[in-house]
């Protein structure tokens, strides 16, 4: 048998769902069996009673070691492995065992012929950007978070809106109030962005959509900007409610009046491996249910 183009796989799970356990039993199983060396993040040992052969590793041992990091789960597992993996440059493939799984295009049934393709070196892969923010406060203080989908400034606690203003590469777009404001890459331009009515932008584009929510005013509209603007967030002064901004949906930090979100492409892309024949528009119209008889 012929080496697999990847020799060193590391696995990532959605820690809290006991479906997984036939699926990564297979998988583990499908991967031994080509020769390759399995790296199980330490979270998914719960579901593994038996010793399979696995070593375990936390995510910046597996991004250290693999040539290809395995995520099953949904969306918000793919996320959060990206993050991790981005630095260390392992590609990613998701196996769909969540909902609408934009990011995770392999379904259960038919991972091991998928795999088959991709350990012999038959895959599509692309490069997604993410976001590199920086939350400055007024006394100069910064705390850094990176997004592959999108960075939400919105109100906590309460139903109120937040008055702040928006710069783009340091020049005056707007001043208004609205729920908060959605900045996302292609990638989560299907994600929040696009349920606050923002458009679906190609994974391929160099750009970011800014999207207001529910914004006080009739002229508001989404905003596409080039890839490489530096977008800035400033809570206003005058603003009474208590701000909060979400990386991902799944990090979030506080913000006081004159606080700023600071906006940039991060200058390392993530990288996806897809297999053979990957058709973005077609997974649209699966998951978002275009032409389908109503």
């Amino acid at each position: 048998m012929s080496k697999p183009h990847f020799q060193t796989i590391g696995i990532i799970t959605k820690t809290s769902d006991e479906r997984l356990v036939h699926i990564l039993k297979t998988l583990v199983g499908h991967l031994l069996g080509h020769g390759c060396r399995v790296l199980l993040h330490e979270s998914a040992c719960q579901w593994l009673e038996d010793d399979l052969g696995c070593e375990t590793a936390d995510l910046d041992a597996m991004g250290q070691a693999a040539d290809l990091a395995i995520v099953i789960g949904g969306d918000g597992t793919f996320l959060a492995a990206g993050r991790a993996m981005v630095d260390h440059q392992v590609p990613l493939l998701g196996i769909n065992v969540g909902r609408l799984g934009f990011l995770v295009d392999v379904s259960p049934h038919e991972m091991q012929s998928r795999l088959d393709e991709i350990l012999a070196g038959e895959y599509d892969e692309d490069y997604r950007s993410l976001l590199a923010t920086r939350v400055v406060s007024q006394n100069g203080e910064a705390v850094e978070q990176l997004s592959l989908n999108d960075v939400v400034l919105h109100i906590r606690d309460v139903v109120r809106m937040i008055e702040f203003e928006t710069r783009i590469d340091g020049r005056h777009v707007n001043t208004q109030r609205a729920d908060g404001i959605v900045v996302a890459t292609p990638t989560g331009s299907t994600a929040y962005a696009l349920s606050g009515g923002g458009p679906i932008l190609a994974p391929s584009l160099d750009a970011l959509v800014l999207v207001p929510i529910c914004p006080h005013g009739l002229s508001n509209r989404p905003l596409v900007v080039h890839g490489d603007s530096e977008v800035e967030i400033r809570v206003c002064e005058q603003n009474r409610s208590n701000a909060q901004a979400a990386f991902d949906g799944q990090a979030s930090t506080f913000l006081e009046p004159g606080d700023r979100l600071i906006v940039r492409r991060k200058k390392t892309c993530l990288r996806l491996i897809h297999p053979v024949g990957y058709d973005y528009l077609q997974i649209l119209r699966a998951k978002l249910g275009w032409g389908e008889q109503p």
